[in-house]
């Protein structure tokens, strides 16, 4: 029995479409709670991906380092205040990485 032949025969694999810094399953989280927002704040990204704030700073600057994150400081009231933001390269990045890992994992029956 000859096994199916998928459809994207000739099309490169969709594992190349990978981001490689996107592989760290606490950097993919920081990344995908920022998607979809203009900016958050440290400590909401920090308590969302439960990480602490150590952690969470040594991942923003692999992110500042790429190229797809930007952090912003200023003050809220007398607080100090700290805004996370993907750049526009950062949100394509993830958003070819998501459709590289949908395109691998196929249709969910």
């Amino acid at each position: 029995m000859t096994p199916e032949v998928p459809a994207a025969v000739g099309q490169p694999h969709p594992r190349h479409g990978l981001a490689p810094l996107l592989a760290s399953a606490v950097r993919l989280s920081i990344v995908a709670a920022l998607a979809g927002v203009e900016k958050a704040e440290f400590a909401y990204v920090r308590d969302l991906v439960e990480i602490t704030d150590s952690a969470l700073s040594k991942q923003v600057s692999r992110l500042e380092e790429a190229g797809w994150m930007t952090v912003e400081k200023g003050q809220v009231g007398r607080r100090p205040r700290t805004w996370l933001c993907l750049t526009e390269e950062g949100l394509a990045v993830y958003r070819r990485h998501v459709a590289a890992l949908t395109a691998i994992a196929g249709p969910l029956h």
